[in-house]
């Protein structure tokens, strides 16, 4: 009995469920042509967007990750300059790489381009596939950015569901479910590979992600009046876009404190570098330590001799968050009478701009670096 009565309470959320997801799948259908249409009209002029080809889709997307749009333009031309193919990315040195990297953070992207560049060029002769799922062998790539490559460039349809997306499908469903869980986002993955247009669903995509960019924002109130679907949105109808989409949040940051030097010697810098694994991982920095420092305790912790110190200058503190660290730091100008010791790599103010790769942690220090 009792197992019967699970059985249809199964069966009426089911048919329940089901007129709903038509209904979604059917505002989907009527919002494809008027968003395009808008997409083409107003589409902002991006390099990558011009005369995209699989390599320059493929490096923005992986550029704009945890990446703003106008931050990334800068970088993106830059890269393209020095490594304008797949062939010239699976060659490049290590350092060469990290430095045509250094700003946009997220140092492991830069790697795994590398990597499937390497890969390309060992399995695809040296043209990144055209196939949705073969794009999703390459590291580094996931569903979005082969979504991405292969609807852009290839014209396959195949959908491309990133933040943007995500957030502006909960306001045209009205949705409360929760779009850091990865169901969701399967879920719809699902739905749009349903009314993907064939013939272009690069335009598609692109629109959709064009309109969480531009109109319907993240952080406070989303300019809705200039939506060209908003008659077909039920967050917008109903008055909940600002409290939505519903998204867990994240996970408390851990807090650690650091003393950070620049240690001069003439025209030189001393440098150390990080692991080889772990955060910032292979890159150079400053010298640190853990813990705010006194003027007293530095000789200790950066081994130097009282002797050899001609100055020291306090500098401003700096904070930069991690995904889940933050540093909270304070920092010391120290002027020396002799050469940088063993355990220093000694680079020329001049070699900073150009050789050695420095995260933007310590971008507060390296800005006062005469």
């Amino acid at each position: 009995m009792f197992k019967q009565m699970a059985v249809r309470v199964k069966t009426e959320e089911k048919e329940k469920k089901q007129p709903e997801e038509e209904k979604n799948l059917e505002r989907l259908r009527a919002m494809t042509g008027p968003l395009t249409a808008w997409y083409e009209a107003s589409r902002r002029m991006l390099p990558w967007r011009e005369c995209p080809t699989a390599y320059s889709v493929w490096v923005s997307e992986i550029m704009l990750q945890q990446t703003r749009i106008e931050a990334v333009k800068p970088y993106y031309d830059r890269f393209m300059e020095a490594l304008p193919d797949v062939a010239a990315l699976a060659e490049v040195e290590e350092d060469r790489l990290m430095k045509l990297w250094e700003g946009l953070g997220y140092y492991n992207r830069a790697r795994n381009l590398k990597k499937a560049a390497q890969m390309i060029v060992r399995e695809y002769n040296g043209t990144l596939p055209s196939d949705y799922k073969e794009l999703m062998k390459l590291p580094g790539i996931g569903s979005y950015t082969a979504g991405a490559i292969a609807s852009i460039v290839y014209k396959e349809a195949v959908p491309a569901v990133d933040g943007n997306v995500l957030r502006v499908l909960s306001r045209i469903f009205a949705s409360r479910e929760d779009i850091s869980r990865q169901q969701v986002k399967k879920s719809r993955e699902e739905m749009l590979l349903k009314v993907l247009p064939q013939t272009d669903p690069g335009s598609f995509n692109q629109a959709v992600m064009e309109l969480g960019e531009t109109i319907c924002l993240p952080n406070g109130k989303p300019l809705c009046e200039s939506c060209p679907v908003k008659k077909l949105c039920l967050a917008f109808r109903d008055h909940l876009e600002e409290t939505l989409p519903v998204k867990s949040p994240p996970r408390k940051r851990r807090i650690e404190e650091r003393t950070v030097c620049i240690l001069e010697y003439q025209d030189q810098i001393g440098l150390c570098r990080r692991p080889d694994s772990g955060l910032l991982a292979s890159l150079y920095e400053l010298p640190n330590v853990e813990g705010h420092l006194t003027r007293e305790q530095l000789p200790m912790a950066f081994d130097l001799k009282k002797e050899e110190i001609i100055q020291i200058e306090a500098l401003p503190e700096a904070k930069h968050i991690f995904s889940h660290v933050e540093w909270r730091m304070i920092g010391y100008r120290i002027v020396l009478g002799r050469e940088l010791g063993k355990r220093l790599i000694p680079a020329k103010k001049e070699e900073l701009k150009t050789i050695y790769p420095l995260p933007n942690a310590f971008s507060r220090y390296t800005k006062l670096i005469k």
